[in-house]
């Protein structure tokens, strides 16, 4: 994601009517206010698909459909992350709330594998510790610069580890992986936060940029929403009670 904020700063003009300030608070509250609308988006089509049995039978009859959601989700990635600079802010804005109608698709097996109590303790535990980290990314005096790289290695170590747990089915490997993923996505949100805030130092706000701040908004609004839905499930997965 930070190679999205590289990129997309670069087409952004310095502004002189406007503070840092107003430009952070009017980024931040776009930004999750956007991450807001894609997990409201995600929760109601998880829940639709769960409580809709056209809806299981039709995603869930076969590995087939949700290989097509999962592939449809990487190519949003992947069309925003490298045409974010060409679109319109309100085509960025449509991308993100397909892949989390898409994301939220997929994550409709956690409601059918877990209790209701566990899914809600999930996700207020969840708001609680990515809240708390989006702070520190917003507020530290630190340069968190070193941070990508370590956390990058570390969630490339993750994904791989998880690859080759699926042959093997270690619940022992499932634990220490669910734990290091945890720790890794709250470092991301707080430094995927401080790259944001960074951007926001660097860049004006006035009536001729808002297309432009907004598409940056998106970018980290994406972000963010990954890194929450991901802490999320990992805790499901360590500490879920299933039915």
């Amino acid at each position: 994601m930070a190679d999205f904020f590289t990129q997309t700063s670069s087409d952004l003009t310095y502004g002189y009517d406007s503070t840092r300030a107003d430009v952070a608070n009017e980024l931040f509250r776009k930004v999750y206010g956007y991450m807001a609308m894609g997990l409201i988006l995600t929760s109601l089509m998880a829940y639709f698909t769960a409580s809709s049995r056209a809806m299981l039978e039709f995603f869930f009859s076969s590995q087939v459909p949700m290989l097509v959601v999962a592939v449809a989700e990487i190519g949003l990635v992947i069309f925003l992350s490298s045409a974010i600079n060409r679109i319109e802010s309100s085509t960025a804005l449509i991308c993100f709330a397909a892949y989390s109608i898409l994301n939220g698709i997929l994550c409709s097996s956690v409601l059918l594998v877990y209790t209701q109590e566990s899914v809600h303790q999930a996700f207020f535990t969840t708001a609680g510790m990515f809240g708390a980290m989006s702070l520190y990314g917003l507020f530290t005096k630190r340069d968190l610069t070193s941070w990508g790289s370590f956390l990058t290695m570390g969630l490339f170590g993750i994904i791989i580890a998880s690859v080759i747990n699926l042959f093997f089915g270690s619940m022992r490997a499932d634990f220490v992986i669910s734990i290091l993923g945890i720790i890794i996505f709250l470092g991301l949100t707080a430094w995927d936060t401080w790259k944001i805030k960074n951007l926001a130092n660097e860049i004006g706000f006035d009536s001729q940029q808002s297309g432009a701040v907004s598409k940056v908004a998106i970018i980290g609004a994406l972000a963010l929403y990954l890194d929450f839905v991901n802490i999320f499930l990992y805790l499901v997965r360590l500490f879920g009670r299933r039915k």
